[in-house]
């Protein structure tokens, strides 16, 4: 699609796992630590600063990632090209 993609990536005090400047898009993969209450709270709060900061998160999990890659592939393809 000719997007560029950057790999953690510093946005404010977040390090976000991949974004696309031009979509204002991250993509997070997140492993099991996620799956922590202490941690979702973190990544609720995270979401909404980075949201407020005109970003859209499209959150994956890492087994998603490995064994459904495709559906995470046209996921974000349906995203941005609905953008």
């Amino acid at each position: 699609m000719g997007i560029r993609f950057y790999r953690q990536y510093v946005i404010g005090d977040y390090i976000a796992d991949f974004v696309c400047l031009e979509k204002n898009l991250i993509i997070e993969v997140d492993g099991e630590y996620h799956s922590r209450f202490d941690a979702m709270e973190h990544d609720e709060l995270r979401t909404d600063i980075l949201t407020e900061k005109g970003f859209t998160i499209l959150r994956f999990k890492n087994d998603e990632v490995l064994d459904n890659t495709e559906m995470v592939i046209e996921k974000i393809y349906n995203h941005l090209d609905n953008t």
